[in-house]
């Protein structure tokens, strides 16, 4: 972003996210300062940049959060919508070096560019660059990546850093001994926090919705849409809790048998309850 003249003797302009400014006269000519001078606080066209920096940070947010929601619900995604949001910065951070799959589903690459007319550059396992243009892609959730582990290591050997967590996002696969009626998991129940309102707001800042006394996950599996949720208390309750059980319901409320529920569900719902879990309170002496 170019450089603005904000007054008589000052240009500003973002720099990093923040408000910069330089001299434009002086010994100091041309250099960046090192604080903004005080004259140039309330400078209009410093305002208009704070709220542009502020704008800019709530789009990458979103745009990490759409990225997210495609990954986690494995929908597909047009391609010629990544191409068009690819040269915004902000989705270029989201998508870049996500493992993506076209028409073919044992095909995984790395994502690396998009062109205007609807190419995708895709790293392949085999550390080629390749193009391809299917109609649409998936950002698959990595539960359903086959050779997850291969998949980690060759991401190392790349260097990959993914601006959405995908490959190393934590997994959790559904036992196959289930009872056949059984209907919840315990094994992140029984985690003590100091009040319900310090474990709603750990489920909040972990971006799970808080509603009633329950911390959910809402994800789209295999068609259909399932809520996990895990007990966090009720509402106005003011003295310690414990996490509760993890179940998990269809749209219409029904409570699912856990034989019932897909992978990807699974795992996201064992995600939030272990993430909560792991902020429970930790007597001395024991092990956290």
């Amino acid at each position: 972003m170019g450089w603005l003249s904000a007054g008589d003797g000052y240009e500003v302009a973002l720099v990093e996210g923040r408000v910069a400014a330089r001299a434009t006269s002086g010994r100091a000519a041309g250099r960046q300062l090192k604080s903004l001078p005080r004259a140039l606080k309330d400078h209009p066209e410093v305002d208009r940049l704070r709220r542009f920096a502020e704008w800019l940070d709530r789009h990458a947010t979103a745009c990490v959060a759409q990225t997210d929601a495609w990954m986690v619900s494995s929908l597909p995604v047009p391609t010629g919508l990544l191409a068009r949001v690819w040269p915004d910065e902000a989705w270029q951070r989201a998508l870049r070096d996500l493992a993506v799959v076209g028409d073919d589903p044992d095909e995984v690459g790395f994502l690396r560019g998009a062109t205007e007319s609807g190419e995708l550059r895709i790293v392949n396992l085999d550390g080629e660059t390749v193009r391809l243009s299917p109609r649409t892609v998936t950002l698959p959730h990595p539960v359903l990546l086959p050779d997850l582990d291969d998949l980690r290591e060759f991401a190392a050997e790349l260097g990959i850093v993914q601006g959405v967590e995908q490959i190393h996002r934590a997994t959790w696969r559904r036992p196959d001994d289930l009872a056949p009626k059984a209907t919840e998991v315990r094994e992140f129940a029984g985690g003590s926090f100091r009040s319900r309102f310090a474990l709603a707001a750990r489920a909040s800042s972990l971006g799970y919705r808080v509603s009633g006394g329950y911390a959910t996950a809402r994800v789209r599996d295999g068609g259909r849409t399932v809520e996990a949720s895990v007990w966090i208390g009720e509402p106005y309750w003011d003295d310690q809790v414990e996490t509760g059980a993890l179940t998990w319901q269809d749209q219409e409320g029904r409570a699912l048998a856990l034989r019932e529920v897909g992978p990807v569900a699974w795992s996201e719902g064992m995600r939030m309850a272990a993430a909560l879990y792991a902020g429970r309170e930790v007597e001395e002496g024991k092990d956290a």
